[in-house]
């Protein structure tokens, strides 16, 4: 009892300064290999300002070193981020100054590392950079914050002692603070430090990592993330979503012309408003929760390379002696020249896309990566047809497409069209669909009444007559005016369809009707595309109570129906130059095959037309030697 009462006194004698010093030795030790500290270290060194004895980086170091790129306007809101992610786990220390130990802990989130240390995944990622990112209105909470605990009794499990890694000279609870680390909610109590320390004990086998307590938990849903800011950071997270490991933004920062930057903007809304459908001032946590693992689980993967430039110094000489400093080495495990370090390559990289079509460029193809990985995007993909150049017509899709055996792509944009058919093609086109029950979708911030429209198909393409093809992977999709993704259920499995009546997803196959029938219409699923067979007009169905092939929309909860004329369709094949050479294959066999049919008919038409004119007498030996009978 006594030892226990001891230990206990003990606890609530740790500072939380000193607890924050524990989590990121243990972030140094577990999350990085010795080489990726010794360049860390240098590059932190290089750049950092010195005041009162401590060094830290200032917004304009950090931006510099991350190429930002100023056009965009990100800038202080990446530094906002990383400010208070340097404080973790103890939010109500927000904002950090960012010493080396807090932009450790700040690279080990942005890249993910942390997994070695604490136990949970992506979505609680989500959730700290939401509270990174978000505003918070102090007259609708007062509950004060406190700190994630897992994270905390992660510094239980072991501590430091002779032959590992330590960190020397941590912030103690005096040191001088900088006018940007002046606490957020300065006018609330102070932290009771003594829970904290308990907390750090005391809660061992129960709590997720980054989560919070109850309380805190409902304090974030009074916080709201800007809308302007959080149009500027999807701005930057489109142009970093192509971002390799070590390659530098720079590269994409010079593309940034004022044709590019508006259309990042478009692309923006079009994301922006599936959060704020009402126009809200603000993002809440509750649609951001909603939205990311649903339509945009990919978004915040740019930050993973940008962060990862840390750990690749240009300056260090690894086969000098290194200097004993904040980081110290064990003895034990002394740090060895690698024998190849990674550089950027000489040679240029080969270009994101191959070539940019009507709807698909840079732009929109880093849309996509917030939903499709980026390593089936990126440099992978390959234009099969192009309707502005190849014709719209169902045969040319057939021609370009139905060799290539590896997912793609299928694109459309249009207008919509009125409420009431303009003239006999339109009309033509509305008798083949049921009455039209729901209204058109939102048009966001359009006034063109432009829609664009998507499917991803996980098989290759062939004709469908008595079933659809699709697997579970296949998505449909919508860019804009808003950005939403369908995925695909398995209550029904008709994914899609390609036959002589149209290009289809989430539609079952035309099925044979009776001479007799007076009922033409096709038949639309709950959630679907429809393109019809002149590939001049389409239809999106989206029915709110769902039970077809794809989910209904996660956010907007009402029913509507998009109808459009055509303007541009393309399908993009997902593949590299493997995929590319058996498409070629398979055109050349084709080749060979038909000329060897077209050969035969001949051959069998010059036998059948000589034996015509045998029996005509034209040719032959009937007039050979004596000829005439006169």
């Amino acid at each position: 009892m006594g030892q226990q009462h001891s230990e206990e006194q003990g606890a609530r004698n740790v500072s939380t300064e000193q607890l924050s010093h524990e989590l990121a030795l243990r972030f140094a030790r577990k999350c990085f290999t010795p080489l990726e500290i010794t360049h860390f270290k240098d590059v932190f060194r290089s750049l950092a300002d010195e005041q009162d004895g401590i060094h830290y980086w200032k917004e304009e170091t950090l931006c510099r070193f991350l190429v930002i790129p100023d056009a965009l306007g990100p800038g202080p809101l990446v530094y906002q981020m990383a400010t208070y992610l340097g404080a973790f786990p103890f939010p109500s220390l927000a904002p950090s100054i960012l010493t080396i130990e807090a932009m450790l802990k700040v690279v080990v989130i942005m890249t993910e590392r942390y997994g070695r240390v604490l136990k949970n995944g992506k979505a609680d990622r989500n959730k700290l950079l939401f509270r990174s990112l978000a505003v918070f209105d102090r007259r609708m909470s007062s509950v004060h914050e406190k700190p994630s605990q897992e994270a905390l009794d992660a510094l239980r499990e072991e501590q430091p002692g002779s032959g590992e890694t330590a960190i020397t000279s941590p912030i103690q609870s005096h040191a001088p603070r900088f006018s940007i680390d002046q606490p957020a909610n300065d006018d609330e109590e102070e932290e009771d430090d003594d829970e904290l320390a308990l907390a750090a004990l005391d809660s061992l086998d129960a709590i997720e990592v980054f989560k919070l307590d109850q309380r805190a938990d409902t304090k974030i849903h009074h916080a709201q993330i800007p809308v302007d800011n959080f149009r500027r950071l999807l701005m930057l997270l489109l142009i970093i979503a192509p971002l390799d490991a070590q390659e530098s933004l720079s590269g994409h920062a010079q593309r940034l012309t004022a044709a590019r930057v508006e259309g990042l903007r478009r692309v923006a809304d079009s994301i922006l408003w599936s959060f704020t459908p009402e126009q809200n001032p603000g993002i809440f946590y509750h649609s951001f929760n909603i939205i990311i693992p649903a339509s945009l689980p990919y978004m915040f993967d740019g930050l993973n390379p940008l962060f990862e430039h840390f750990l690749f110094s240009k300056n260090i000489d690894l086969s000098k002696r290194r200097r004993q400093s904040s980081f110290s080495t064990p003895l034990s495990s002394p740090i060895k020249p690698p024998s190849i370090v990674p550089q950027v390559p000489d040679t240029p990289l080969e270009p994101l896309l191959p070539r940019e079509g009507e709807i698909l460029d840079l732009n929109v193809l880093c849309q996509l990566a917030f939903f499709l990985k980026g390593s089936n995007l990126f440099r992978r993909l390959r234009p099969l047809y192009m309707g502005g150049e190849a014709g719209f017509s169902m045969g040319s899709i057939e021609q370009k497409v139905f060799n290539w055996r590896a997912p793609s792509l299928l694109l459309v944009s249009g207008t919509r069209l009125p409420s009431e058919p303009d003239g006999a093609r339109e009309r033509a086109f509305a008798d083949t669909l049921p009455p039209k029950r729901f209204p058109n979708g939102a048009s966001g911030n359009s006034t063109s009444g432009r829609v664009v429209f998507g499917a991803y198909l996980d098989v290759p393409w062939k004709h469908t007559y008595k079933e659809a093809i699709g697997g579970s992977d296949a998505l449909l999709f919508q860019l804009e005016p808003i950005h939403e993704v369908f995925r695909a259920s398995t209550i029904n499995t008709e994914y899609a369809t390609f036959t002589k009546h149209g290009v289809s997803f989430g539609n079952p196959p035309p099925r044979a009707r009776p001479v007799s029938s007076l009922s033409q219409h096709a038949t639309l699923g709950a959630v679907s595309l429809l393109l019809d067979a002149s590939l001049e007009f389409g239809v999106l169905n989206h029915d709110s109570n769902g039970g077809g092939s794809f989910h209904p929309s996660q956010t907007r909860k009402n029913d509507w129906q998009d109808r459009f004329e055509i303007e541009s369709l393309e399908i993009w094949g997902c593949g590299g130059d493997e995929e590319a050479e058996k498409q070629r294959a398979a055109w050349a066999f084709e080749d060979r095959e038909a000329a060897a049919r077209k050969t035969l008919r001949m051959g069998k038409d010059v036998e059948s037309d000589r034996a015509l004119l045998e029996m005509a007498g034209l040719i032959g030996n009937h007039n050979a030697s004596g000829g005439s009978m006169g």
